[in-house]
């Protein structure tokens, strides 16, 4: 039957092909686990005397080092048994999580997972993050917005910076019509292209697909501005949760 320790370390090797990196000759029985990108550590496992963390106990224990994004998170999680200020690191949000069966390994390798987006790199973090909203500008000088999915649900359109597959886009259409009247789907994203003109770059594409249509009236500018305090919409920028559940509504 396998230990705690062994288990996470084939989660981690598994989930994020990350390997154990044995650092010390002072200490063997520490393994660093790293991002492939920049080498940041997302995870240390340590075997330690227990009563460095826990005066009431005693022998040796394997502990677990992951950093936290949410002070609160720390703060409720140390009150629990198992789970302790970061040993030799309890600074910036880390904990240690004794892996003796206190803690559910399910428990463990959600902490895992959160430690890993949290120390990862900018470029990591945007191909692993979820799913996102956005509300994109559209101007009708450029393209006739109005009418681009009379004849096909799918269209090629300006990739803004941050969007990516699976996303949801809302087109806005600027003036004279001044509202949101689609909402899509990224289908697929960095499609290379060259486009320059007085005003306008573009540099690669996005497909996206139509799922809903509104009216002209529905989402008005006016009603960007005085219900959901959107004032300008300029380039791709996130959508409020208000917003959103308004233009998902029925």
């Amino acid at each position: 039957m396998k230990t705690m320790r062994e288990e996470v370390f084939g989660y981690m090797q598994k989930k994020y092909k990350a390997k154990p990196e044995y650092l010390w000759a002072r200490f063997p029985e520490y393994a660093v686990f790293r991002h492939a990108d920049d080498q940041k550590w997302f995870g240390i496992v340590m075997n330690i005397s227990y009563d460095k963390i826990n005066r009431d106990k005693s022998g040796m224990v394997d502990v677990l080092n992951v950093k936290l994004d949410d002070i609160l998170l720390r703060d409720l999680l140390v009150q629990q048994d198992g789970y302790y200020v970061g040993y030799h690191i309890s600074r910036g949000n880390w904990i240690s999580i004794v892996l003796d069966g206190t803690v559910p390994f399910d428990a463990i390798t959600n902490l895992i997972d959160v430690s890993y987006n949290v120390t990862a790199s900018k470029k990591t973090k945007q191909k692993i993050r979820p799913p996102k909203e956005w509300l994109i500008p559209s101007n009708p000088k450029y393209y006739d917005i109005v009418h681009a999915f009379d004849n096909a649900d799918v269209i090629d359109w300006k990739q803004g910076a941050g969007i990516k597959k699976n996303d949801t886009v809302f087109l806005y259409v600027g003036a004279p019509v001044s509202a949101i009247l689609y909402r899509c789907k990224v289908t697929e994203v960095d499609i290379p292209y060259d486009y320059h003109s007085s005003g306008l770059t573009i540099t690669k594409l996005m497909k996206i697909k139509l799922i809903k249509r509104y009216k002209p009236e529905q989402f008005t500018f006016e009603r960007l501005k005085t219900e959901y305090g959107i004032f300008a919409v300029r380039g791709p920028r996130g959508v409020p949760n208000s917003l959103s559940a308004a233009l998902k509504g029925k």
